[in-house]
């Protein structure tokens, strides 16, 4: 193997190869996360999706399944992010992944206790103000990705953070194969993370229904971004559903909302009150208005149905651009070997570039 590909992302978070498997609700299950450190990559656990008082549970389930490093994302918005935080601790995960949740103190008290803090970011001034906050590793995330994103492409926003910041940065949005884990390299990223590409594996929970309606699409421009579901820009595959949100005006979609927010309060066990401790506190640490706050709870509503329960027409398809140049499963294993024989082919081309010394 060149040593190139062996970075301190490797020795920081104990993967054989720079390769992370990023934390997708209801797809970054155990069996996911463990195959991704099996086959030498790091894979993020969804813990932001996991259920109160399942966490630790979960944990031990990808314990049971490798004795590889991995990590656990959240947010702070979450219900039980108290109990997520406790349980990473406990059981010294490796690292946690998160966007801009946390407070200083959080970090600290992760940190503290050996955890590795590595959020995503998708804009500059996001990636200095997570470093400023003890930021260890930084995700940053190009406009190609899939879910929450942002509107400047990896190729120029990958070089910006890489400027601004001192900590080691992980390059997302729009890899897919082993061409873009030598770019990422070459630009000065300690490795790479991938989404939708992990969740097009045989090793995916996906049901078959879903995964189909990925690997169909292979047209980038179908896989779009959208306001519609909670306010913000989110990448997802275009379909029924999408269409039908975006024909929807903002009244009809807070109705809609209302009814998700009842229900989503029911499954959590929060009462009124809670529900509205939970909404003040999202809109006291973020950016959002109160439409995108109380529209919030679309997403996981809208997602569930087809991540879970095979519903590709009447739930939402979060995916990155590189869903249109995936044409087939494979697992994990073939997947990262793949991807690390063609990222070491091309090293190698560029090495020969090189004139030698006389």
């Amino acid at each position: 193997m060149s040593g190139a590909l062996h970075t301190v992302l490797c020795d920081r978070l104990g993967c054989r190869y720079p390769i992370v498997q990023t934390a997708m609700g209801w797809v970054a299950d155990a069996k996911l996360t463990a195959a991704t450190c099996n086959a030498g990559g790091f894979g993020f656990f969804a813990g932001a999706t996991a259920e109160p008082g399942t966490v630790e549970q979960h944990i031990m389930d990808i314990k049971a399944k490798t004795d590889r490093p991995f990590g656990v994302n959240f947010h702070m918005f979450q219900p039980n992010a108290e109990e997520l935080i406790a349980a990473v601790i406990k059981h010294k995960v490796r690292a946690v992944s998160y966007g801009r949740g946390p407070d200083a103190k959080t970090i600290r008290r992760l940190k503290d206790a050996g955890v590795i803090c590595m959020p995503t970011v998708g804009a500059v001034k996001h990636a200095v103000k997570a470093v400023e906050l003890g930021a260890d590793i930084v995700t940053v995330q190009g406009g190609e990705g899939g879910g929450h994103t942002g509107a400047i492409p990896t190729s120029i926003l990958l070089p910006q953070v890489l400027d601004a910041v001192s900590v080691p940065v992980v390059a997302a949005g729009g890899f897919f194969d082993g061409r873009g884990l030598a770019a990422a390299l070459a630009y000065g990223a300690v490795g790479i993370a991938m989404g939708t590409r992990f969740l097009m594996t045989t090793d995916s929970p996906v049901p078959p229904t879903t995964l189909e309606r990925y690997v169909a699409t292979d047209d980038p421009a179908k896989i779009r971004v959208s306001t519609a579901v909670d306010g913000l820009p989110q990448r997802f595959i275009e379909n029924e559903e999408l269409r039908h949100l975006e024909e929807m005006n903002i009244l009809a979609r807070l109705a809609m909302s209302a009814n998700y927010v009842r229900r989503f309060s029911r499954q959590a066990g929060l009462g009124v009150l809670a529900m509205a401790r939970l909404g003040l506190k999202i809109l006291s640490r973020n950016d959002s208005t109160f439409a995108q706050t109380v529209m919030a709870v679309n997403l996981p509503t809208l997602v569930q149905r087809s991540m879970v329960y095979g519903n590709a027409k009447e739930g939402l398809l979060p995916s990155g651009q590189a869903a249109a140049v995936i044409e087939r499963l494979e697992s994990c294993d073939d997947l990262i070997r793949r991807v690390v024989d063609e990222a070491e082919a091309r090293l190698n081309s560029l090495r020969a570039l090189t004139p030698a010394a006389h």
